[in-house]
C-alpha cells in the first residue's frame, strides 16, 4: 500500500534534519558556543559573585591599593568580548585590565591619570606588547584630550569604537589616590564627584561600539551618620547618558581587602554605637550601549 501523503511529508521533514555536533553558535559580542552552553560552568549567571581570595596568577599582584580583583575581568570578559577585541578603561590603574586582555587574547586601551603609575605599570607588559595589544595613556579621562588621544588609539588598532567599557573609579574620597584636582578622590562634594565621574562616563559612551556593553565596579560609602548610595547614584548617571542597565551583581569583597587585623574590633564598635552595618561588599553594574 502507497504511504499515505502526510506521512511522506513527514520522513521529508525528518530526513532535512541534520544535526552538526560541531556547529558553533555564538552572540554577536561574545565566543561563546551557546550550542555547548553546559560545558561553560566557570561563567557565572547569578548575581552573588564569591570569591575568597585574590588571583595572583598571570602576572597579577596586589601592591596597589584600590584595584579590582582578576576575576572580575574574566568574567565580565568571557562574557562580553570576543578574541581581539578592544577592552577601554578609564581609569586604569596598576593594569589589571591590561593584564587580563593580554591573558585572555584581547586588546586593552588605559587612561590613567598619574604620570608615575602609568610609567610603572607599563614595565608589567614587554615592549612588544605595548605596540600591539596594551596602549596606556597619562592623560585626564574626563577630558576632551584623552577621548582624542584613545580614538586615535583605536584607529591605529583598526577599530573605530571599542568593544567593552571598564569603569573602576574611586569610591569617591574613600581613599586618596593623588593630589590633582582631576582625581575623582579629592572632589570637594559628593556630588561634585558624581558630576565628574559623569564626564568620564560620557566619554566612554562615545567611544563604546553600539549594542556592546559597560562594566561599572563601585561600592559605597558611610558618611555624616549615614550610608551614601554612590553605586546607584552612579548608575542613574550612566542611563542617564544612554546606557541601559543588564545587571547589578553583588561580589562580597574578602578577595580585595587586606587584613584589617585589630582594627576590624575597632569597626564593629563603631557599627553597633552608630547604628550602621560595615560593607562586606561591592557593586558590579552592567550596562549596554542601545
Amino acid at each position: 500500500m502507497a504511504k499515505s501523503n502526510l506521512k511522506l511529508k513527514q520522513e521529508k521533514k525528518n530526513s532535512l534534519k541534520v544535526v552538526d555536533k560541531n556547529a558553533v553558535k555564538t552572540t554577536l559580542y561574545s565566543d561563546i558556543n551557546l550550542n555547548k552552553w553546559k560545558e561553560y560552568d566557570h561563567v557565572k549567571t547569578d548575581t552573588l559573585w564569591e570569591f575568597p581570595t585574590r588571583l595572583k596568577e598571570g602576572g597579577h599582584s596586589n601592591e596597589y591599593h584600590g584595584n579590582y580583583i582578576p576575576q572580575i575581568a574574566q568574567q565580565i570578559y568571557e562574557r562580553y568580548t570576543k578574541k581581539d577585541d578592544i577592552v577601554l578603561d578609564l581609569f586604569f590603574g596598576s593594569g589589571t585590565s591590561g593584564i587580563e586582555a593580554v591573558n585572555m587574547n584581547r586588546r586593552c586601551i588605559g587612561v590613567e591619570l598619574k604620570d608615575e603609575l602609568a610609567e610603572s605599570v607599563s614595565e608589567k607588559f614587554t615592549p612588544k606588547q605595548l605596540v600591539t595589544d596594551v596602549n596606556i595613556i597619562c592623560a585626564d579621562s574626563a577630558s576632551e584630550v584623552a577621548k582624542e588621544k584613545v580614538q586615535a588609539r583605536l584607529d591605529i588598532m583598526g577599530r573605530k569604537q571599542a568593544q567593552l567599557l571598564m569603569l573602576h573609579p574611586p569610591y569617591d574620597d574613600i581613599i586618596k589616590f593623588s593630589d590633582k584636582k582631576e582625581d575623582l578622590s579629592n572632589c570637594a562634594t559628593t556630588e561634585e564627584f558624581y558630576d565628574l565621574f559623569e564626564k568620564v562616563a560620557k566619554n566612554g559612551y562615545d567611544l563604546l561600539e553600539k549594542g556592546r556593553f559597560a562594566c561599572l565596579i563601585i561600592g559605597d560609602k558611610y558618611a555624616n551618620s549615614q550610608h551614601i548610595p554612590l553605586g546607584f547614584e552612579c548608575m542613574a548617571r550612566m542611563n542617564k547618558l544612554g546606557f541601559i542597565t543588564k545587571a547589578i551583581i553583588i561580589k562580597d569583597m574578602q578577595g580585595n581587602e587586606r587584613a584589617k587585623g585589630k582594627t576590624a574590633n575597632l569597626w564593629r564598635y563603631r557599627a553597633l554605637a552608630g547604628g550602621f552595618y560595615i560593607f562586606k561588599h561591592e557593586y558590579v553594574m552592567v550596562f549596554q550601549k542601545v
